[in-house]
């Protein structure tokens, strides 16, 4: 038998430029126009020129009404798009990652919100073009996400003032810590702590009467103020954080406990580690990733294990 001698023919160039653009990841930047204290009128300009076009087939869509983010991110999943960049605030990033969870798309971040509470917890820079440059190196982990009767958070979500308060900073139309101060100043004196029943997944029953109840997969609201400093995106559980009112002398005293990431050490707070567990309350609002929301009065609260892909320092 011979064996014959293979010639190896010259590569092309349109091959070289195929095979190139078959390694490039597919990735879609959401951009809230609208996230934030101020707009955002060059942040295309910033991620175009700061995106590695080597690693990335980019592309950029603005959302122009409420819920757009969600049906943007939606369609890029149904396409196959790889990386899907909620370019935002807490509220963008939930709307992005609410259609990412649990398929094989991954979420990446850019803070453009007024708190940016689930940035601050991964260590993403609140810097756009830093940001950017983390989606560069394209590092990723698998995090928990949660749900309240079916509806997904990725980093907070609440019940009692600071629902309140997410409802009143939604319809104000200055953004930013001092108008979230604001807010909490004008209403802390009159609001009365309401009553709530919560049954855990583990038998556990608490009766009580308090001010806010969070429930933290991230450790903190944003703007550095930590609610949960224990809670991991990455452990299976909730910190189910019980708040009760503290009298308007102690409120520096909470203020700086808040900011120094020891709220937990204050004896007005209660933190118990769940899974899942139901609440019933009198009231139907519910903060979620910072969006107030209108909900039936008996809430059913879950984690969801390791079912979001996300880019992170």
């Amino acid at each position: 038998m011979q064996v014959g001698t293979q010639v190896s023919k010259p590569v092309s160039k349109d091959t070289l430029a195929n095979n190139t653009l078959q390694d490039k990841k597919s990735i879609l930047f959401i951009v809230n126009p609208i996230s934030g204290r101020k707009a955002h009128d060059n942040i295309a300009e910033i991620i175009q020129s700061g995106i590695d076009k080597n690693k990335f087939e980019v592309t950029i869509s603005t959302t122009n009404f409420a819920g757009h983010a969600r049906q943007l991110s939606r369609e890029a999943v149904d396409k196959g798009v790889q990386i899907v960049v909620a370019v935002g605030g807490d509220g963008t990033i939930n709307e992005v990652a609410s259609e990412i969870i649990s398929t094989e798309t991954v979420l990446g971040i850019i803070p453009l919100g007024s708190g940016n509470g689930l940035a601050r917890h991964i260590g993403i820079p609140i810097s756009a073009r830093k940001a950017i440059q983390v989606i560069n190196k394209n590092k990723t982990a698998a995090i928990d996400t949660a749900s309240i009767n079916g509806k997904a958070f990725v980093s907070i979500a609440g019940i009692g003032f600071d629902a309140l308060v997410a409802r009143e900073f939604a319809e104000n139309s200055k953004r930013g810590f001092f108008s979230y101060l604001r807010i909490i100043t004008n209403k802390y004196r009159k609001y009365k702590p309401g009553k709530y029943d919560l049954l855990f997944d583990d038998g556990l029953q608490v009766k009580t009467e308090a001010f806010f109840i969070s429930f933290a997969n991230s450790n903190q609201f944003g703007y550095s103020t930590s609610i949960a400093p224990n809670a991991k995106l990455d452990d299976g559980l909730l910190d189910v954080c019980i708040v009760q009112k503290p009298r308007v002398l102690m409120m520096p005293v909470v203020a700086n406990l808040l900011f120094l990431k020891q709220i937990h050490k204050s004896p007005l707070v209660e933190i118990i580690a769940a899974s899942g567990l139901t609440v019933t309350q009198k009231n139907r609002d519910v903060n979620i990733d910072g969006e107030a929301i209108k909900m039936k009065k008996k809430l059913k609260i879950k984690v969801n294990p390791l079912s979001l892909k996300v880019i992170i320092p």
